[in-house]
């Protein structure tokens, strides 16, 4: 059913078929833009840890700390548990330096040498 005054369907169908495309690439931005910006936050502590002492007091103690003043800059969503989330994130899905220059040199080599 038209709204009253319109009287292009197809007009109509296609803004509301490109806004909600629109949304949806939105969220999808957003999503991907937050999975990375929580994996690069796991490797900022993980590569602190391992400058830094190595006992877990002194982590659990970062942790906090880190805790507290994110959360009164940025809000919710970055508790201890968050935090800690975050780092067993970037250690669960981390590829190996070592294992990723291989990786590139594998993909500059059969990119070079491909007739």
């Amino acid at each position: 059913m038209m709204p009253e005054g319109l009287t292009n369907e197809q007009l109509l169908q296609n803004i509301s078929a490109l806004l909600e495309n629109a949304r949806n690439k939105v969220v999808v931005a957003v999503n991907q833009t937050i999975v990375l910006t929580y994996f690069e936050v796991g490797r900022m502590i993980v590569e602190d840890e391992q400058h830094g002492e190595s006992r877990a007091e002194y982590g659990k103690a970062v942790l906090k700390d880190l805790s507290l003043h994110l959360t009164k800059r940025f809000g919710k969503g970055f508790s201890q548990r968050n935090l800690e989330q975050m780092r067993q994130f970037y250690l669960s899905y981390s590829i190996p330096q070592t294992l990723s220059a291989e990786s590139e040199k594998y993909k500059y080599h059969s990119t070079v040498f491909t007739y």
